[in-house]
């Protein structure tokens, strides 16, 4: 079976959460995709920049804009292994993202706990997106941090 295109950029910020997992990072990846190709990659550099805003969605809006040479992806769409908190989804309204997909949910910083008005009024959401694949980096990474 083929695989759509919305698991073939899941997979892509998988990759970078796995770039984040290998350097104890809280393993969460992003893309940016315009036009059927990814122009941004990033994952969570909190750890590393001692930076609480290093959130791989920040990390991902910012070099998104940066190849684009303006602040707004209104023709982009955002991928992300965990569904985004509360910051990141401002972030993500006041770029104007018309799409953000999702993997899994985050039961306890996720912006749906909050409230749906922080993207765009425009912004369409799709989740679950390789939930399983998206959940259990997670799962493992906090295992592994509690032993």
């Amino acid at each position: 079976m083929a695989e759509n295109k919305h698991e073939k950029y899941m997979r892509a910020a998988l990759a970078e959460a796995m770039k984040a997992y290998e350097k104890q990072e809280v393993p969460v990846g992003a893309v940016v995709v315009l036009n059927d190709a990814i122009i941004a990659r990033a994952h969570n550099l909190t750890e590393t920049l001692k930076d609480p805003t290093a959130h791989a969605e920040m990390q991902a809006i910012t070099a998104a804009a940066n190849w684009l040479g303006g602040k707004y992806l209104t023709d982009c769409a955002l991928y992300v292994t965990v569904e985004p908190c509360a910051m990141c989804a401002g972030a993500i309204g006041w770029s104007q993202a018309p799409i953000l997909v999702y993997g899994t949910d985050d039961e306890k910083k996720g912006y749906t706990k909050i409230k749906d008005q922080l993207l765009h009024p425009k912004t369409k959401v799709l989740h679950g997106i390789l939930e399983d694949e998206c959940r259990e980096i997670m799962v493992k990474f906090f295992r592994k941090k509690r032993m």
